[in-house]
This record gives C-alpha cells, structure tokens and sequence, in this order.
C-alpha cells in the first residue's frame, strides 16, 4: 500500500510541534547577531557574533524538513528512520541554548555533548538508511543534520571554554591558555579535514560549519598575536579541506555524500 500523508501521523505532527516550539524559539536567542552574544562570556576562543547565523540556515533547511515529511520519500527516512529522535534533539537543543543564554555555562556545556550525541544518531541514520535520489533529499535530510553535526562539534569546544576557561575581559592569556586554544583549534581543523577525507565526495557541509567558525574566531581574537595568527592558519588549512570536497563533490556528480559510519568524526 502507497504511503499516505497521514503514516506516522502523530510523529509528523510532534515533528511540527517541536520545531516551532523549540527550535523556533531557538530564532529569537541565536539566529540574529546580536543578544547572548554581546553580553556573555568571552574567551580566547570565542567567535565573531556572524558565525551564530549559520543557526538561521539550519532552522530553514529543518523547516524543509518538516514539509518534506509528509512525502513519500521524505517520510521513509524522517518517520521511518530519523523516528523519534528528531523531537529529542529539539529538546536537548533548547535546553542547552536557554541554560547557554543564561550564563549557566557547566550544565550547558554537559548537554552540548547530549546535543551532538543527538545529532550524530540521526547523522549516522540518514547515512545509513538513506542515498539521496533527487535535489529535496540533498536539501532536506542530508544538509541540515550533515551542517548540524558539524556545527555541534564548534559548540562543544566553544562551550567547553566558557565552562572552564578564563574570561577574557578580566584575565590575559597565559600559557596554558595559549596551548588550550591552539590544540582545540587543532582539533576543529582536524575534524574539518576528517570529513573532507571521509569519503571521495567528502562531507563538504559539515567542513563548511567549521571553516565558517574558524574564520569567525579568526576574526574575533585579535590578542594575543599567538591566537590570532594561528586561527588564521587553521582557517586556511580549513578552507583547504573545503575546497578538497567540493572537488570531490564535482567529481561525484553533484551528491553529497555523508561519510561512512567507521570513520565520521564523533564529539558526542
């Protein structure tokens, strides 16, 4: 029997509740450049206000998703696979923005590493389950989640800095800082490259999520001369692997590929 639009009926309509009650919420406190960002903590690692726009990107491709759902092909892999999953990342997300916006910064990084667990559940189940066939599956179901999880990782270790890093406005950078900040800018680098190679085609969005924040705290950190340059090297060497997969991307027809399970790289 031909799927209809009301299979799975009662999951599309948490699906639609979720988004607009926690992830559209999400719009007023992280989308726009401005708000939390001008008035929380600020490390030696924090971006420019501008990376955080890459949230309004994901909002609208997950809007996407929600309309996709209720088509035959979008229902098999977001009812059918994604399941339940999707309305528990909504919640963990919204939690972890509000404890953010709230300066409860601890509590927040801890549910960080819940939200790209999250994520990288339904990154591994969209891989797994799912080939995109036409250019709704590309836009829809691989580019959010594959943005997603790049992202969160960015989260994880900005996060991890206002949690138990120094604050900036009060306390210069010392060597331990430096070091900190070298290896967790080492460490998004190396993860951009990780999905670059994860696969012929790459994952280029998800390089792109942490290209576009590494640029951003290029931008950000002026001092010391240490961090500054050095975001600057990471970024480039980012902005590498980002080219390097949309070379591959080029020569795999077009498909985003998203990498396979033995090798994706993992915060959660």
């Amino acid at each position: 029997m031909a799927d209809t639009w009301k299979d799975g009926i009662l999951l599309k309509i948490v699906n639609i509740i979720v988004y607009l009650v926690f992830l559209g919420s999400n719009i007023y406190t992280v989308a726009a450049p401005q708000g939390i960002y001008f008035h929380g903590k600020e490390t030696y690692i924090s971006p420019a206000s501008w990376a955080f726009l890459i949230w309004s990107l994901i909002h609208i491709l997950l809007l996407g998703t929600i309309i996709y759902q209720f088509f035959p092909q979008g229902k098999r892999v977001i009812i059918d696979g994604v399941s339940w999953r999707f309305p528990l990342l909504a919640a963990l997300n919204a939690i972890y923005v509000n404890l953010w916006a709230t300066r409860h910064y601890i509590i927040a990084f801890i549910f960080a590493l819940f939200v790209s667990s999250a994520v990288t559940h339904i990154y591994y189940i969209v891989k797994k389950y799912h080939v995109a066939e036409n250019l709704s599956d590309e836009l829809f179901v691989h580019l959010p989640f594959s943005l997603y999880h790049g992202w969160t990782t960015v989260l994880v270790v900005i996060t991890a800095f206002e949690a138990f890093g120094v604050n900036k406005l009060e306390q210069k950078a010392g060597v331990w800082t430096d070091v900190f900040v070298f290896l967790a800018l080492f460490f998004l680098e190396g993860t951009a490259a990780t999905y670059a190679f994860s696969t012929p085609e790459g994952d280029l969005p998800a390089s792109i999520a942490i290209a576009w924040s590494l640029w951003a705290i290029f931008a950000q950190q002026r001092h010391p001369a240490f961090i500054h340059w050095s975001a600057l090297a990471f970024a480039i060497l980012a902005l590498v692997w980002v080219l390097k997969g949309a070379f591959g991307l080029y020569r795999g027809r077009g498909r985003i590929a998203l990498s396979d399970e033995e090798r994706a790289p993992l915060v959660g």
